[in-house]
């Protein structure tokens, strides 16, 4: 997930991370709700995804990425641009999309580096799913 993660915001795209482990009905909704174009996933997991418009890259099966480019494209993103869209837990019935754009992703990243200590051996520990915010980090 991180490769694909990593690849989407190079690319210039954003992500919406949808775990495997979530109820059918609920992937179906990320996906609708967001109009995600193109859904990036696994073999294992291909066969799991909701019937839709979106196109679906299998990571480790498409043959095409073996002939993609390995230097870094331009993706022409600015601050503006979304990063990523999280959803909520639902807890008022229908889970809500939250879209970060890449200036937030900085902000945030500028305002945890002043807070988290750096000296050599210091640790931090964030354990979650990468459907929460937290994970940027």
């Amino acid at each position: 997930m991180v490769v694909g993660m990593l690849a989407i915001l190079k690319a210039g795209g954003a992500y919406v991370p949808m775990d495997p482990a979530y109820p059918a009905e609920r992937i179906a909704l990320f996906i609708e709700d967001s109009a995600a174009p193109v859904i990036v996933t696994q073999a294992a997991l291909a066969d799991t995804l909701p019937a839709g418009a979106a196109q679906v890259l299998v990571l480790d099966a498409d043959p095409r990425l073996a002939e993609a480019p390995v230097t870094n494209p331009d993706s022409g993103v600015t601050a503006a641009d979304l990063a990523y869209m999280i959803y909520t837990s639902g807890s008022t019935g229908r889970p809500k999309g939250v879209m970060v754009e890449h200036g937030n992703v900085v902000n945030f990243f500028a305002g945890m580096d002043d807070r988290i200590d750096h000296a050599a051996g210091s640790v931090w520990l964030a354990v979650t799913s990468l459907s929460f915010d937290i994970s940027v980090l």
